[in-house]
């Protein structure tokens, strides 16, 4: 088979561009336009065959669920390729043949004619391998009928399921599914990368993502998006002539009473990404300022009432185990702090204060860089709105945020979204379900100020704040990849996931996709 070979999308890629459903359809139409009669859909299908082949060398029987657009016939190609390939295949096609137009048509007409066998309805034989070529960009409105069974048909079986350019059901701009979606094993996204495919519930849904532009990518300028890759994580190298002076000065103000433990794993993070000291200021006066096991930290009552001077050569992490407390910390370092990374209960205190949101406004007016580290709660608060309605569009309401408050915004979860002020947004590819632990943000929220501050760079610079905030969520996510690629069963506890983040600087080396 000739043309263009799938390459494998993994958090070690390159960097890549995403594109939503109206800069796919127009990529689609300007692809066809500049093409002979068919040879798209002909170089579609003849890489998903390829595809299939590679993941299920052995397998003996594939069955193609092909639907009523070009989805199904990028399927019908690939199936009359299989057949070719000397494996039994057969389609089950859930549209009225005489309906289907254009290159679907002659999709069909091709593997009637190779001898593909062409069903309504599944039969009994076993199957080694589904081709999920329902949809694809499709899905408009909620999946019903006929095209549902088909999905808990493919959703129950055992065999491996490879998607067609998306997992019927998944939105390809949000990442939402309708409440029939494929489960896929594999997903070959054709022509371009869709959005949907790495945040929300799209990477329950879509398996291992592999890439194919046909030859044809779209256009850069056209992106929404685009998914960190290897290549833009800071590798943390040190010259030889340094001091710690050289890497900044960290302080962490959060810390209520029953919640330290928060404050000083954010103050362990900050050091083991590169600050040059870090300080931990506890809002529990009652509490030691002192971490036995970690004496390299170094306790500062109240750093938010430091002179202004002396606020403005710190980066500052607020927020973590802050409670309710946090807000009267909040004036002073809005006002003066120069680089300042907000979670937990400073963006709490913030969503239910307008004054201070005015503040947070005014911070990059006078060159002060903010960094908002979000769950999708807390972004709901800063929005006024519903939890339901942020997850319901996660890179909206990221740029959103950004937008509104003049900041970077890092809006956790599934494929973490990374947005900043008139910057292309970006999806993170690492990470799972590992991370679901007590703790892991304030690692994370500390792991950022850490960066930045050993980075130094313009106080001012948002890009220097960009970089801080996509390297650490990379690398966090990276260590829980790590854990699970390792065996190791369960959620990765936050004193561990510091470790494991510090051993992510030697994966220096790109999948070769």
């Amino acid at each position: 088979m000739d043309g263009t070979s799938p390459r494998r999308v993994t958090a070690r890629s390159e960097p890549w561009m995403l594109h939503d459903v109206a800069a796919s359809r127009a990529a689609e139409t300007h692809a066809l336009g500049g093409s002979e009669a068919h040879a798209l859909m002909q170089r579609a299908g003849t890489s998903v065959a390829k595809l299939a082949l590679a993941i299920g060398p052995h397998a003996r029987h594939v069955r193609v669920m092909a639907g009523p657009g070009n989805n199904g016939g990028d399927g019908l190609v690939a199936a009359r390729w299989l057949w070719r390939a000397g494996r039994s295949v057969d389609v089950v096609l859930w549209a009225d043949p005489a309906r289907l137009a254009g290159d679907a048509q002659w999709a069909l007409e091709q593997a009637r004619a190779s001898g593909v066998h062409i069903h309504d309805r599944p039969d009994a034989r076993p199957v080694d391998l589904y081709l999920d070529a329902l949809l694809g960009l499709g899905t408009s409105r909620p999946v019903e009928g006929s095209l549902a069974e088909a999905i808990m048909l493919m959703n129950r079986a055992a065999a491996p399921l490879l998607a067609v350019d998306l997992p019927s059901g998944l939105d390809s701009d949000t990442g939402n599914a309708s409440a029939a979606a494929v489960r896929a094993t594999h997903t070959l996204a054709l022509l371009s990368l869709k959005p949907g495919l790495f945040t929300a519930m799209g990477r329950d849904l879509a398996g291992q993502v592999w890439f194919d532009d046909l030859g044809l990518p779209p256009e850069d300028a056209t992106a929404c998006a685009r998914l960190t890759g290897l290549a833009e994580i800071g590798r943390g190298e040190r010259p030889h002539a340094s001091h710690k002076g050289r890497f900044g000065d960290v302080a962490v103000v959060g810390g209520s009473p029953g919640m330290s433990g928060a404050a000083w794993l954010a103050a362990r993070a900050a050091l083991a990404a590169g600050a040059g000291r870090v300080y931990a200021s506890l809002l529990d006066e009652a509490a030691p300022l002192l971490l036995p096991a970690r004496p390299e930290l170094m306790g500062s009552a109240r750093v938010w009432l430091e002179p202004p001077e002396r606020l403005q050569d710190l980066t500052i992490v607020c927020g973590c185990g802050g409670g309710t407390s946090v807000a009267a910390a909040l004036p002073p370092l809005l006002a003066h702090a120069a680089r300042l990374v907000l979670d937990a209960d400073a963006l709490n205190a913030i969503a239910g204060d307008a004054a201070l949101q005015q503040q947070l406004m005014r911070r990059s007016m006078r060159g002060r860089c903010s960094v908002l580290t979000p769950h999708p709660l807390e972004a709901a608060r800063l929005l006024g709105t519903s939890s339901a309605e942020v997850q319901a569009d996660r890179l909206g309401a990221a740029r959103t945020l950004a937008e509104r408050f003049s900041a970077v915004v890092v809006l956790k979860g599934s494929g973490t979204v990374i947005a900043a002020p008139q910057c292309l947004p970006a999806i993170n590819p690492s990470g799972n379900a590992a991370l679901a632990s007590a703790g892991t943000g304030d690692v994370l929220a500390g792991w950022i100020a850490g960066h930045w501050s050993a980075e130094g760079g313009p106080a001012g610079d948002i890009r220097c704040a960009v970089n801080a905030a996509l390297t650490s969520v990379w690398r966090h996510g990276r260590a829980a990849d790590r854990h699970v690629e390792r065996g190791r069963q369960g959620p990765l506890t936050a004193s561990d996931l510091i470790d494991a983040m510090g051993d992510t600087s030697s994966d220096g080396l790109r999948d070769e996709g």
